[in-house]
């Protein structure tokens, strides 16, 4: 799919100030657990996300985070092509990719940037799930970047949820939501497989741990 289409344009254009508007009904609460917000502005992490929960990931970096840059990792699927176009339209960078789709080349291309000082944000059971199973590519990167992960989540005053895959959740017009950073995790050496699992298990229990509504 190109994005130049016109009927793309105009849905991205739709999406982006949809959300905008939606944004401004909604009142934000930082829980910051690890002093990521502080630190944040003088180095770069990995965030991780749940994919049910990424909707209003621009507007939180925009309103937490800034001025440092951002950069996200989205799926190379066609429907990826339009929420990359989305996340673009907020003034983030993207990178293309996921664990069956340009899977190497993404994790190089975000280890790049990455070293350029810019956040990352993956959603680790993304794109396909199971929900809440974290994937090994934020794994790998993490050890590869020597970084630091932040988990993250956001719960929701009053929400919809839908019947998707990943039971995705919008939060309602005038609610609440807490935004939550747990304390940095640094993801330890690995040699052999039951090592790696010992970390993915560590901070998939770290993120389902500031999850209240599953």
């Amino acid at each position: 799919m190109k994005i130049e289409e016109w009927w793309a344009r105009c849905l991205i254009g739709f999406g982006y100030w949809l959300i905008r508007l939606w944004v401004r009904t909604l009142r934000f609460d930082l829980d910051d657990r690890g002093g990521v917000v502080q630190a944040g502005a003088q180095h770069a992490f990995i965030f991780a996300v749940w994919h049910n929960r990424l909707l209003l990931l621009p507007s939180v970096f925009r309103r937490f985070l800034s001025p440092r840059h951002a950069a996200a990792l989205i799926s190379a699927s066609r429907d990826g092509g339009l929420i990359a176009a989305l996340v673009e339209r907020f003034g983030y960078g993207t990178i293309r990719g996921s664990t069956s789709r340009r899977g190497a080349s993404a994790l190089l291309r975000l280890a790049e940037v990455f070293a350029s000082g810019t956040h990352i944000v993956i959603t680790p059971d993304g794109p396909r799930g199971p929900v809440y199973q974290l994937g090994q590519g934020v794994i790998f990167l993490a050890q590869k970047c020597d970084a630091e992960i932040v988990p993250a989540n956001m719960e929701y005053s009053s929400c919809w949820r839908f019947k998707s895959w990943d039971r995705f959740i919008l939060p309602r017009p005038f609610s609440t939501v807490r935004v939550i950073f747990g304390p940095p995790l640094r993801m330890a050496a690995t040699a052999t497989p039951d090592e790696f699992e010992n970390q993915r298990l560590r901070l998939q229990n770290a993120i389902m741990s500031l999850v209240e509504r599953k």
